[in-house]
């Protein structure tokens, strides 16, 4: 099972391990219900059952993970200071040429619906960025900016909830290409997948230069980079644990994943460099935020030597 994220062909255990069928016989006898009407998968094994589910857990950590920085970025109002556009802006590439990838080697509708909601996600944390960093910039209040604000994500929204359903659709008629027209639209689809991975390992570059340079992780959340963890941790693992169930070549299926392994693994080892800077930087977020907290107390007692002096 593979995420969205990083995916790989969730269907290659299924096609290795699946014989015809004899005639009037089911397609899938001893298989998983669950697993076989929504992922379209005919489990029935322990290991391809567990590799599922883990695949399961890690595609909902990639769902949950960039909420906690779009909350983040609303309460504290200055994301411009805390974000790297770097970081944003591979982070969104990265979704982009995955979403490619899903499209060009047909993954499961549920992938296709998944890596959208991630563009989605990465407009919102981009639309953010920028709308706090005019705000911040600007002397003036202007609604003109709120309005524009709410009017591109309305419109992001409604082309976004539309787009998996077109998707869906068009995609039958890749299935029905002729083998060598189908066989390149397939190694472009890997392609994809490899500059999926390339762009989500740059994604994190750009934020640890920008914590570093400000020795300081605040106004960013740490559930994000925690929540990934998790994710590229149990994509890896969910790989891996399919493997004793494969009839057929094992090499083979290692490297039609070797492009999301590699950046699953590769941003899971650079996420613990970011949750060091966390560590590290903890002294100095918890001494900002108790002078902030000061400050209030400060003015009362500056108010009164006025008010005496006066006297």
């Amino acid at each position: 099972m593979a995420t969205a994220r990083f995916p790989g062909k969730s269907v290659d255990v299924a096609a290795v391990n699946w014989t015809p069928p004899a005639l009037g016989r089911p397609l899938c006898v001893n298989g998983t219900p669950w697993i076989l009407y929504l992922l379209e998968e005919c489990v029935d094994n322990v290991w391809e059952y567990c590799s599922v589910v883990i695949g399961l857990i890690s595609m909902f950590c990639f769902l949950l993970s960039t909420l906690p920085q779009v909350y983040e970025a609303y309460r504290n109002g200055k994301v411009e200071e805390a974000m790297s556009f770097g970081f944003l802006f591979f982070l969104f590439s990265g979704d982009l040429t995955s979403f490619a990838g899903c499209y060009l080697t047909s993954q499961l509708p549920i992938q296709i619906v998944t890596v959208v909601f991630y563009i989605f996600t990465d407009l919102i944390l981009i639309s953010q960025f920028l709308y706090y960093k005019i705000k911040n910039s600007s002397s003036r209040k202007s609604p003109v900016l709120k309005w524009l604000c709410f009017m591109w994500c309305s419109a992001a929204t409604l082309v976004l909830l539309a787009l998996p359903k077109l998707i869906i659709d068009n995609s039958v008629s890749l299935d029905t290409q002729s083998p060598t027209t189908s066989k390149s639209v397939e190694i472009t689809g890997y392609i994809c997948g490899y500059l999926a991975s390339i762009f989500y390992l740059c994604s994190r570059f750009p934020q640890l230069y920008k914590n570093f340079q400000r020795q300081s992780t605040e106004g960013t959340s740490y559930l994000l980079f925690a929540l990934a963890m998790m994710g590229n941790g149990t994509y890896g693992l969910s790989v891996i644990v399919v493997l004793p169930a494969l009839r057929g070549s094992k090499q083979t299926f290692i490297i039609k994943h070797l492009a999301w392994l590699i950046g699953s693994l590769g941003v899971l080892i650079l996420d613990f460099f970011v949750t060091a800077q966390f560590v590290m930087y903890r002294k100095n977020n918890s001494a900002k935020s108790s002078m902030l907290l000061r400050v209030p107390e400060v003015e009362p007692l500056l108010c009164e030597e006025e008010e005496l002096s006066l006297l």
